[in-house]
């Protein structure tokens, strides 16, 4: 036989029931019920013969507003968005030589939406951001830094768009290319010639734009990820916090100042003058910050080599490996985990780290939570909100 399950339908209806029928004291059977004699009365009042519909709970919503805008302004709104296809806040400016006083634009908008006259966009996925980069620049290669100047076109009408990799310690500048669009194929293929060059460095610190990050886990991209399988961990600074990359940026007041002020007449002449700065700013102008040194007699190559195969990455033992699938899911306890479709082919560990909590990493770098509740991956901070 099946256990019987409790609702509180159920129980204001046996209640009532046995209220009415029953010879024992009123305050006996509140008191059975677990609830007051007020209450009591409250549900025997409501109870009309054998109509239980008086027992469902009423709404709350007050019988009246006194500070309700009125109709008449109600209709004028509508009116005015019929007419014109005009949102809140201009509709409330044309408001303003009709009435006194005006409705604010809340409630301008509140109205409009309420009679389906604005359109309702799905929220955009955002991920929370890990915070500012803790990495300290203490030798060359620590961290590079690498950023699009803004761009601009050259005398030819056509657009530049200078990609930068500065090394952080030396301030030695790696490389400045003029690209003619923000192209994936095109700085991987300069950032592994660099590699090839000078090495690999422990880190790259971007800013959150494409083709160094993206919205997925962990704010990964393709580009992130194949440096990681190189042993590079990638870090961003804040959305909108270019200070927290300001040696970077103050390079590039410089670039501007010195090659882009105007622009040359065609992308090769403006290389040109790219590699004529870089000489200089790596061989010929001292840095305050280097004791008045050059950043070219500071830096050192990494000792790093680039490989064309890099080897699997390595975890602990501990650790459980799941391979992501062509779709970027992994199988766990029998179901489907999404991850990132960044990732496929690729394995991410997990780390115990809770009762039902997993810590998600692909090689060093941290992805997030997995939580056996909803087996979903969130990143830290969400799962600290909780």
């Amino acid at each position: 036989m099946p256990w019987g399950t409790k609702t509180i339908m159920n129980e204001r209806a046996r209640f009532v029931l046995e209220a009415s029928a029953s010879t024992r004291p009123f305050a006996e059977i509140c008191r059975s019920f677990n609830i007051s004699r007020p209450t009591g009365y409250k549900w025997l009042q409501r109870f009309h013969g054998e109509n239980f519909d008086g027992l469902a709970d009423r709404s709350h919503r007050p019988h009246s507003c006194p500070h309700a805008t009125s109709q008449p302004v109600v209709d004028r709104i509508l009116e005015l968005h019929q007419q014109t296809q005009l949102g809140a806040r201009k509709i409330q400016r044309m408001l303003r030589d009709e009435l006194d006083p005006v409705p604010c634009i809340d409630t301008v908008h509140e109205i409009l939406r309420r009679h389906d006259c604005v359109e309702v966009h799905k929220p955009r996925r955002r991920r929370t951001h890990p915070g500012p980069p803790p990495t300290t620049m203490e030798h060359p290669n620590d961290v590079w830094s690498a950023d699009f100047k803004g761009e601009f076109k050259t005398g030819d009408g056509r657009y530049c768009f200078p990609l930068t990799i500065q090394d952080g310690y030396s301030r030695f500048l790696l490389d400045c290319f003029a690209l003619t669009r923000l192209d994936l194929e095109r700085t991987a293929q300069r950032s592994d010639q660099l590699f090839r060059t000078y090495g690999l460095p422990n880190r790259i610190r971007t800013d959150n734009g494409h083709p160094f990050a993206s919205r997925a886990l962990g704010r990964l991209s393709q580009l992130s990820v194949s440096w990681i399988k190189q042993g590079i961990i990638p870090e961003t600074i804040e959305p909108g916090k270019p200070y927290q990359n300001g040696r970077h940026e103050r390079m590039h007041r410089t670039l501007g100042e010195r090659t882009a002020s105007p622009p040359a007449n065609s992308r090769n002449a403006q290389q040109r003058r790219f590699n004529q700065f870089r000489t200089f700013f790596n061989t010929v102008r001292p840095h305050e910050a280097l004791g008045q040194e050059t950043p070219a007699s500071v830096y050192q190559p990494s000792t790093r080599p680039f490989l064309r195969n890099p080897p699997p990455l390595l975890y602990p033992p501990h650790f459980e490996l799941r391979l992501v699938s062509q779709v970027g899911c992994i199988r766990w306890k029998k179901r489907f985990v999404h991850v990132s479709r960044l990732l496929a082919h690729e394995y991410v560990a997990l780390d115990p780290i809770a009762p039902s909590v997993w810590s998600v990493y692909f090689g060093p770098v941290h992805l997030g939570w997995l939580d056996e509740a909803d087996y979903r991956i969130m990143d830290t901070r969400r799962i600290q909100r909780r």
